[in-house]
Formats: structure tokens, sequence, C-alpha cells
């Protein structure tokens, strides 16, 4: 198939390169590429009925894929050598729990692909002999059955293919420090599914640093190798998530020396995809014998078993005194934060939940006070004076119980305070857009304003067009909160506000353009380009001094030739002898902004 599509390319390059020299060329051309599109479509029509029928005799199967075609010199045998046709290789695998179907499984393969063209040579292999290639080394069928293109796939090969594309960007870049790459967890016992996790395990070899400390050493490797994780995801085409460890060879050799159980494991379980010599000889030590535990080491995990009480015990107080009280003391200062508070120290806090939240609104129980009350200062304060050293697990589930409950009503409390606040939010607005539009479009009725509004400002283009819409937004929350309706969320009034604010500054900026521009006066402070300047108004001139800093530089409008000119400070002087008063308009002040090309701010 991967020849047949080379083949297309090809013949497709071909019929490009002199369309008009040679026509029957071309035509021959598109009749081959034509034939080879129909042979790869046949092709994959009969491998799709092939896998069909094997996995309905045999639903056991855990993946059917097609071999790469470069690397099939790997799984070619002497008669498939001798074969002068080329041949597809198709690999299957099979769990170990079915060795005793190998037989069928091949037997059956091998039949159903004999009328299949071109020919099809069937490789058939156990999970186990899958890892006996890492075990003896041959890396390259590894890597060619993890980059084949699956047909039939329970997970295995997806997990397989993620590791390895992330073994080799690991190598590209660390091929000097990396000394083993190890698979190990549900894909080499078998259990991989599309969405399993895949664990790795990275020895790194730090016997040779000089230039940092081995603890660097890892750090330094391990955000480079984590920031693969998803590429090499992505690179696969998986669900299947890499769970990379990365061990320092020093700390892994005392580990084994030690037998801490989670090398044991490790070493016990674990697939080479790459070793430098540093796995394998452990692993064959262990599968003999040689790896038993000191007494050092037994010892010690005997007195850590012995000390699981005390355990137990610190960890239930470090639920009380700080996952529980945490979990209920956060929310609670979210709460006063969106009731207009400053959130409180912890000290304050149940004294100003009682009287905020109990007392003046009256929206929580004197229960749940009490519990706030008894987490904090009972248990919290108690446990810092010493007071509190030991809880029981009955108090825990008591705790725990008694949070879920508080914070369920503290959602109340917050939904309640939300809705008020947006009520408020939103009645403001109201007011300060009304304050605004009554000036500008006199006062009436909200469809009134609404169609002085569209008609007056939108439609000639004082205003933008979506402004109308927000107005309408305003007006129309005002009245469901008016009919005390829940349809208007938090978010809502959130962007309401917001679009009002632009709107109301749009506002501003119309009426002074229109209100106070219209003033019979010859200076007028400017900001331009947030520089401060200044704009003498002589007639059917304007002379700009956009920085007052820098009052050399000067500009001349006038207004009969629609022209821009430079002119010195003597000029204004001269000017200002004989002044003529004229009157700033919205016109007048377009008629420089457009020559200038900058806008002007007026500052009175």
């Amino acid at each position: 198939m991967e020849d047949a599509l080379k083949k297309a390319e090809s013949l497709m390059k071909n019929s490009e390169k002199n369309p008009e020299k040679d026509a029957k060329k071309e035509e021959e051309n598109k009749k081959e590429l034509e034939k080879v599109k129909k042979d790869i479509e046949h092709l994959k029509e009969k491998l799709e009925a092939f896998k069909k029928g094997l996995l309905k005799k045999f639903p056991f199967i855990s993946t059917i894929s097609i071999i790469p075609p470069e690397a099939s010199k790997f799984f070619e045998e002497e008669e498939v050598k001798n074969e002068k046709e080329k041949m597809i290789h198709l690999h299957i695998l099979i769990p170990d729990e079915h060795q005793k179907d190998y037989a069928k499984v091949k037997t059956e393969a091998i039949k159903m692909v004999q009328e299949i063209k071109p020919k099809i040579w069937v490789n058939l292999s156990l999970v186990k002999d899958l890892w006996e290639l890492c075990f003896d080394g041959k890396n390259e069928m590894l890597d060619a059955i993890a980059m084949s293109m699956p047909l039939h796939d329970n997970g295995l090969l997806g997990s397989l293919r993620v590791a390895n594309i992330h073994k080799i960007m690991c190598l590209r870049k660390f091929e000097n420090y990396i000394v083993s790459y190890v698979i190990a967890g549900s894909i080499v016992k078998g259990g991989a599914t599309a969405t399993s996790d895949v664990d790795v395990y990275i020895i790194v070899d730090d016997t040779d640093v000089k230039r940092m400390t081995r603890i660097e050493l890892r750090e330094k490797l391990k955000q480079i190798i984590f920031s693969y994780v998803g590429e090499a995801s992505d690179a696969a085409g998986v669900q299947n998530k890499l769970s990379p460890q990365i061990y320092l060879l020093t700390e892994f050799w005392e580990g084994i020396r030690e037998s801490v159980p989670v090398f044991f494991t490790f070493v016990r379980d674990g697939v080479p995809l790459y070793d430098k010599g540093t796995f394998m000889p452990w692993k064959l030590l262990l599968r003999m014998g040689k790896i038993t535990g000191t007494p050092e080491s037994i010892e010690r995990f005997l007195t850590s078993g012995e000390k699981v009480g005390e355990v137990v015990k610190h960890k239930l107080l470090d639920l009380a005194t700080e996952e529980i009280y945490w979990s209920v003391i956060t929310p609670t200062q979210g709460a006063l934060m969106i009731y207009g508070l400053a959130p409180p120290t912890p000290k304050e806090i149940v004294d100003l939940v009682t009287e905020v939240f109990y007392k003046k609104e009256k929206l929580l129980d004197r229960k749940h006070i009490n519990f706030l009350k008894h987490v904090v200062l009972d248990i919290y304060k108690g446990y810092e004076h010493g007071k509190v050293k030991e809880i029981k697990g009955e108090e825990i589930d008591k705790l725990v119980k008694g949070a879920e409950d508080y914070i369920k009503n503290l959602r109340k409390v917050v939904e309640k305070i939300g809705k008020r606040s947006a009520e408020k939010t939103i009645m403001k607005l109201y007011d300060d857009i009304m304050a605004l539009l009554h000036p500008t479009l006199g006062k009436g009725s909200e469809k009134a304003l609404l169609e002085r509004f569209k008609t007056e400002l939108c439609e000639k283009g004082k205003m933008p067009a979506n402004s109308l819409k927000t107005l309408e937004s305003i007006f129309k929350a005002k009245k469901e909160f008016e009919k005390k309706s829940e349809k208007i969320s938090r978010h809502e009034v959130d962007r309401i506000r917001k679009d009002a604010q632009q709107l109301m500054s749009l506002l501003i900026e119309y009426a002074q353009r229109t209100s106070l521009l219209e003033l019979e006066k010859i200076r007028f402070k400017t900001m331009i380009d947030g520089k401060e300047g200044e704009l003498y108004l002589l007639g059917h001139r304007a002379f700009i001094i956009p920085d007052v800093k820098q009052p050399v530089e000067l500009k001349v409008i006038d207004f009969e030739k629609n022209l821009i000119l430079k002119a010195e400070l003597p000029e204004l002087e001269e000017a200002l002898k004989k002044p003529i008063k004229a009157k700033l308009t919205v016109n007048s002040l377009k008629t420089m902004e457009s020559l200038l090309g900058k806008k002007i701010e007026i500052i009175f």
C-alpha cells in the first residue's frame, strides 16, 4: 500500500511537469493514477474485510497492524527474501493467556489473506514475545511494531507508540544522560486500553556531573522530558497519557541495594525500550534471586510499618487543621468580599460572619455559625496553642459532613448577595445612562429614547451601531430585575456592565464635543498623543502647539484653504495682538484632527 501511494505521488508530479508538451503522456499518467487509486481503495476494503472476519472468529486478538515497508526487512524469513514480488507485512498480537490458540489464529489468518494482492505475509506474536524483543536488545523490531499502522488496537499498540515516540524525542535531546528508558504497568501486564496511563521510568546518569548538582540535573531534564509528553501524545494520535518517573542512576542503584519496594517492583516488572546495559543486568540478577534486602533495610521497613498508627494520627490532625479549616475559611472570605467587605483575617472572620450574615442579613442559621466557630477557634486555634494534639476519625467524619453543609448554605448566601449586587449594579447603570441621555436626546419614554438614539446618533454615524444593542440590554435588564426575574445571570450582568461603561464614555465624549466645545474662546488646553499642548483659535486659523514642553514646534490650520501649515512662534505672537474670536465646533475639531492625523482631546 505504501508503494502504491508513492507511485501515485510520482505520477502526479510527472503529470504536472509539461502538461502542454506531451498531452498523450499526461493522459496515460492520469489513467495510471486512477488505476493506482482504485488499487489502494480495493486493498483497504480487502484488509478491512480481513480484520472483521478474523476478529469475529478470534475476538481476543489485541492488535492487527501493517509494518512500515522500510522496516519489513526485520521480519523477512528466508522464504520471503527469495520472493521477487514485494510483500506487505501484517503483524498480529494475541494475549499470553490465548497461547493455545496461536496455531489456529495463524492458520486462519494465512488462509484469509491468500487471495489479497499484493501478497501479505502474516507475523504472529504473543505479548510476552514482544517484551522478549526488548530483553534481547532487538529494539528495531519493537520500534517497527510500535510505528506500524493499526487496523485494530485494544490500546496496547497506542500505548507502545506514544512511549516509543517519547523515548525517541528524549534520546535525541539527552542521549548522553539517559541510560535506560523502561515501560511498566498495565501495558506490560497486557491490560492496556485506549485510555490507560502509560507508566515509563527514565534513568539519568549523574555519575559524571560537574557543572551542576545532581538534583539540578534531574530537575532540568525533568522539565524538558515532561514538556515532550503532550507532543508525543499528539504525534501518536492516542488518548493514552504518559506518566514519566525520572530517577538518577545513583538513586536507582541505592534503591536496588537497599531493596526499596518501588525499585524492586520496577526492576521486576519493567521492560526496557532502551538500555545502555544498566537495567537488564539488575533484572537478570533479580531473576536469579541474587537481589535480597539487607538486614538494615528490612528493619527500616518493619519500623515504618510499626509507626503506622502514629502516621495516621498525624495525618488526621493535618486534615482537620489544614484541609478542612481552609476549605471553610477561603469560601467564607470570598462571600464577604462579594458582600462588599475586605477579606478579614481568620482571627476576625467568626465575629464578622456572625454580625453580617447571621444578625444583620439573617442568611445563615445559628448551627452554621457554631460550626465555623468550632473549626476556627476550637480546633485550629486549639492546635496552634497546643491544646489539640490528636483528633479521631469519627470527629473527622463529623467535620467533613459539617463542612459540606456549611458550604452548601454559603453558596445560597453568595447567590442571594450576588443577585442583590447585580440588581444594584443594573439600577445604577440605568440611572447613569439616563442622566447622560436626557441632555442629549431630551426626556421621554424608554421606547422614545431608543428611537431617537437610533435615528439621531447611530444612523448619522455619531455613535457605533452596536451601542444601540447595549442600551436595549440595559433597559431590558432593569425590567427583569423589577419583575424579580431569575433570567439574568451574574455573568450576563458583568457583560452589560462592561458594555454600559463603554457607552457612557461615548456619550460623555459626544456631550463634550457638542455642548462644551461650542464656546467663543481663544486659548484651549489640549492632549495630543499623551502630551499636553495648546490650541489658539483665531478667526479662520488655528495655531496648535502639540507639546508645551517643546513650544518651538507650531502648526497652523487654515480652515478656508483646508490646509495645515508650518509656522514660527513670532507669527502666533503677532496674531494674538489683534485677536479674532471664533467658536470651537464639532466640525472644526474634526477638520483639525483630519489634517493632523491625530485625535485632539480638549481639556477645559
